[in-house]
This record gives structure tokens, C-alpha cells and sequence, in this order.
């Protein structure tokens, strides 16, 4: 009986194995470059601090408002034709609502520094169980009206859910636009010239216009 040692011969894809140990950690590598890029692209972006949204408003006439202003005065938002009305819904208990409080207050200065042109800014109290938005308002005294929006009248019909959120209306008292987070004077007084100038070549061509 023969004692030389019997050839084996290797089970076909035997090196498999291997070859997954050596390809893994190439695998592993490109998902973490990749991953590792989109992270460097999210921190590097700017956020857009503005979100445009649609709503069935749009280009429809405005809901009918009745409030009382915190001063006590009478508003009628169907008296306000002939003039653009920004109305913002706030609350002082939202971060970005006083995030972006201070600018609202260099956009109500740049409108009236325009005279009869400029747009009319109105704020109203939104959801202000506990009385601290009004109180708010007391505290830090604004050149435009505060709407008391008692029962959350004004914001049901505006459909809002959340706050900050501003909406542009225009002369004739049709929704132009919805904001749907805090904005800068710079980029209301932006949203507004697009509206303002998309209006104007409407008018010019005898056709109503919206933004959304």
C-alpha cells in the first residue's frame, strides 16, 4: 500500500472567501467617501432660511378679515384694496418668530420710507392661549397694526398650521404668495418687488397673475 500523500484538488471558487476579505474593506472605504461627501456638501450648502409654498389661495381672493387690532381699532382686510398687505401670523413662544422679528421691523421702516408705494405690514397673534404674544407686542412696540386673530378665525381660513408664516396680498386683494418660515428684510422686500413687477406686466397685458 502506497504512502505518498493523495492531491486534493481545491473545490471550485475556493479562493472565494479570500477574495471577499480583500474586496470588503475597498466596499466599506467607497460607502464612507460617499457618505463622507454628502456630509460635506450639506455643511457647505446654504440653507435656504425662505420655503415658497402653494396653497388653494393662490390667486384667489384674499378670506374675508375682521379683527380688532391690539390698540383697540377696527380692520377690515377688504378696506385695504388698492394697497399691498403682507400679513405675518406669530407667536412669541416660536424661536424663529422672534428670530425674525427685527427684521420685519427694518421692512415696515424701508415701506414707509416709500410713501403711498410702499406695502402694508400687519401681524397677527397667532394661537396666543396664555395671552404672552399681545403681551409681546406691549413689550416691543411696532409701527404697524397687531390683529387679535380671537378664535383662530383669521389663521383658519389662511390655512395655517405653524408659525412663522406670511402671506402677500395684492392691490385688488388677491393671495400672491405664501411663506412658510422666517424670512429677512432683504428677502421679503425681494419677494415682494417679483410680485409687485409680475402684477405690473399682468395689468400691462390684461391678465391676473400669482406667485406661488
Amino acid at each position: 500500500m502506497s504512502d505518498a500523500p493523495t492531491l486534493v484538488e481545491p473545490a471550485a471558487g475556493g479562493d472565494a472567501p479570500a477574495r471577499s476579505r480583500r474586496v470588503a474593506p475597498i466596499i466599506v472605504l467607497v460607502v464612507t467617501l460617499v457618505i463622507a461627501g454628502f456630509f460635506v456638501i450639506l455643511v457647505r450648502a446654504k440653507p435656504d432660511s425662505s420655503d415658497t409654498a402653494y396653497s388653494p389661495l393662490i390667486g384667489k381672493p384674499a378670506p374675508a378679515v375682521q379683527a380688532m387690532t391690539l390698540d383697540g381699532k377696527a380692520f377690515d382686510l377688504q378696506h385695504r384694496k388698492g394697497s399691498w398687505v403682507v400679513l405675518n401670523f406669530f407667536n412669541a413662544t416660536c424661536g424663529p418668530c422672534v428670530q425674525e422679528h427685527p427684521e420685519l421691523v427694518k421692512f415696515a421702516a424701508d415701506q414707509k420710507a416709500l410713501g403711498g408705494s410702499g406695502a402694508e405690514l400687519y401681524s397677527v397673534v397667532w394661537n396666543d392661549l396664555d395671552g404672552g404674544t399681545a403681551d409681546f407686542f406691549r413689550t416691543n412696540k411696532v409701527s404697524w397694526p397687531v390683529l387679535i386673530d380671537k378664535d383662530a378665525n383669521i389663521a383658519v381660513k389662511f390655512g395655517v398650521a405653524k408659525v412663522p408664516e406670511t402671506w402677500i396680498i395684492d392691490p385688488n386683494g388677491y393671495v400672491v404668495r405664501r411663506v412658510i418660515s422666517n424670512l429677512t428684510d432683504d428677502e421679503l422686500t425681494r419677494y415682494l418687488s417679483i410680485d409687485q413687477a409680475i402684477s405690473a406686466g399682468g395689468a400691462a397685458n390684461g391678465t391676473p397673475t400669482a406667485t406661488s
